[in-house]
Parts: structure tokens; sequence; C-alpha cells
């Protein structure tokens, strides 16, 4: 039997947290599906599980973003909820590269002949998206340069 795509893995998953009357995760799930829907009709066909991906890493960044504007005005209740709706989206995400690993994937894209941030991170990007930090791999590309 072929695995579950991602979407109906999520679908899965809002029917038995409905059933278990959890509050949170049946909100934030609800949000994100209603989110792929859109996707959906915008493009006009199903989505697929990197689509999905995408728009995981978008939200929770969304979330991140908001519970740092949260901190800063002292709403540290609100802040909280945003972090954990980021941490719950965060498991449908593969595992996070660690920073050995990009390094090393830089150093193969410079020795593959990419000489600039641009050539590097486009070589870099696809093997790293949804599993680490767009602005640390932009930051290690630069060390990996100028070093």
């Amino acid at each position: 039997m072929p695995e579950p795509s991602l979407t109906e893995q999520l679908r899965a998953d809002l029917t038995v947290a409905r059933k278990d009357r959890d509050r949170l995760r049946t909100t934030t799930l609800t949000t994100f599906l209603s989110e792929i829907k859109n996707r959906e009709i915008d493009q006009g066909r199903p989505v697929s599980d990197d689509d999905v991906r995408g728009l995981l890493t978008t939200a929770i960044k969304r979330r991140r973003e908001a519970a740092e504007q949260m901190r800063a005005g002292a709403r540290t209740e609100l802040a909280e909820k945003e972090e954990q709706e980021a941490a719950l989206l965060q498991a449908y995400l593969p595992p996070a590269l660690g920073e050995d690993e990009v390094r090393g994937m830089i150093q193969d894209a410079i020795a593959g002949g990419a000489s600039d941030v641009g050539g590097v991170m486009k070589a870099v990007m696809p093997r790293t998206k949804g599993r680490f930090e767009g602005k640390e791999l932009n930051r290690l590309v630069r060390e990996a340069l100028a070093g």
C-alpha cells in the first residue's frame, strides 16, 4: 500500500485531533489545510508533497516571526501559542539538516564550479529547502566564499 500524501496525512491527523478535542491542533491543522486548498485553487491542480513542504516552511516562518513580535509587545501567552503552532507544523517536515551537512553541500557546490553567492545558493537551495533556514544558508555560503 503506498504511503499517504502529506495532505492526506494532515487530514487524518485533523480527524484524530477533533476526536481528541485537541483545540490547538485542530485549529492549526484546519488553518493550514485551508492554505493548501487556496494553493490548489490558485494553481488549478492538486498540490504535490513538495508544494505542501513549501507551504509548511512559509507557515512556520510566519508563526515564528509573529511570536517574536508578540514577545516584543509583552504578549507572552500569544507568543507561546504561535510557537506551539510552529512546532506542531514542524513535525510534518523532514528532519532539519545540521550545519556541518550544509557546509559539505556548499563545499561540493564550490568544487563543482559555483564561484559566487548566487551560483552556490542555486546549487544548494533545492537540497536544503524546508530543512535549513535560508538566512543561515546565505551566511554559510558567504563565509565559505570569503574564507
